[in-house]
């Protein structure tokens, strides 16, 4: 029977993401911000107030350093790897389609000699006893597209010689992250708090920052990824004088946000959102006849980029052409009853669906959008 119920919020895209509950625009009451210079004290003020209580939000280590960088978590990765990426050898770890990517770019564009990939496909982890962390670790952290994710990092030693340079992209700010084990992390606002886009966050820890002091590249660095000026660490681009222009709206969005996280009981307060929101999506796939996790191990199962599919009893023997029609049609149905929007898997990922459970979700409407997601099934079946 067709639910009775519909969510208060039908915004499950992985990205951009639902804006935090109850969100409106009086933030931009701040209108004598708006038509102001980036360099300007006052907006200046605002940037180091977000780049400050992100820092203390996450927990990061008081020695480490944050900029915002253009383009997004994509613009800030790149700004890592094509400043730091090429004093050693590099491995990278990838299972979706952004690490492959980070791959790709290592590979073909900065050409590194020695690079040893640990892949695997989507919905899988890949083996990693072999990796070797007196090279460079490269890897995303939360697979946005595959739903895969690594939810610890004991894999990660504290005696490292090489750098670690983490995507947590859909992992910061919704799940526990250990800083110490990272020495390049990267996330954008559009992500866990439901921000708006293009515009990318770099932490880099005091080895990352030694490593950008002592080694420069071979290859030239376009301007908006320049972390050096004169041949020295550009430490102005993290204490808020961005390379290029940001939107001020964008950073007053981003502090509104933060703000309301503090007041609503801080980072352990959203970790507790983000699990209310994956137990919601998993019991539900625990007990469906219908639907699957994409990544059949619980230890490895993504917390808030939640990818699954029609089980493959009698999926997986339907032409690749025929999988996808039938996703297409369940998410019309439910994005025609206004129920959920932007529920398809990543394009390159099998087909099957994604729904984003981090911290601006709440667990009422996952509920909701499940039983729904049965209807949707059967109408499609039928």
């Amino acid at each position: 029977m067709q639910p009775t119920q519909k969510p208060n919020s039908n915004k499950f895209s992985s990205g951009p993401c639902a804006k935090r509950p109850n969100w409106n625009a009086e933030f931009l009451n701040k209108t004598e911000l708006l038509g102001r210079s980036h360099r300007s004290k006052e907006v200046l003020k605002v940037i180091n107030e977000v780049n400050a209580l992100s820092l203390e939000l996450l927990n990061v280590p008081k020695d480490y350093k944050i900029a915002i960088i253009a383009a997004s978590d994509t613009g800030a990765f790149e700004a890592a790897m094509w400043n730091m990426l090429g004093e050693r050898p590099v491995d990278v770890i990838y299972f979706e389609a952004f690490g492959a990517e980070w791959y790709k770019a290592i590979t073909e564009q900065l050409r590194l000699p020695d690079v040893r990939k640990f892949s695997a496909e989507f919905g899988k982890v890949p083996e990693i006893s072999a990796l070797d962390f007196d090279r460079d670790v490269v890897f995303t952290l939360n697979g946005t597209t595959s739903g895969v994710c690594f939810n610890d990092l004991d894999f990660i030693p504290s005696n490292r010689s090489g750098l670690t340079f983490c995507d947590a992209t859909s992992a910061a700010f919704s799940m526990p992250i250990d800083f110490s084990k990272l020495d390049v992390t990267t996330y954008s606002w559009q992500k866990s708090l439901g921000g708006e886009a293009q515009h990318g966050v770099l932490i880099l820890s005091p080895r990352a920052v030694e490593r950008i002091e002592s080694y420069t590249p071979t290859w030239p660095l376009p301007k908006i990824y320049q972390l050096k000026k004169k041949g020295v660490f550009s430490s102005a681009v993290f204490e808020g004088a961005v390379i290029n222009t940001t939107s001020t709206i964008c950073i007053l969005d981003a502090l509104d946000t933060l703000s309301w996280i503090k007041q609503s009981g801080g980072i352990e307060a959203m970790y507790n959102r983000v699990n209310r929101n994956f137990a919601a999506v998993s019991d539900f796939l625990k007990n469906s006849e219908n639907f699957e996790n994409l990544c059949a191990d619980e230890k490895f199962q993504s917390r808030t980029s939640v990818c699954f599919r029609p089980k493959q009893k009698w999926f997986k023997d339907l032409p690749d052409a025929d999988q996808r029609k039938f996703v297409d049609q369940v998410a019309k149905i439910l994005q025609d009853e206004k129920v959920a929007f932007d529920i398809k898997g990543y394009n390159t990922a099998p087909a099957s669906f994604r729904i984003w459970c981090g911290l601006t979700v709440d667990a009422s409407d996952v509920k909701i959008l499940c039983e729904w997601f049965e209807y949707a099934y059967q109408m499609a079946r039928a």
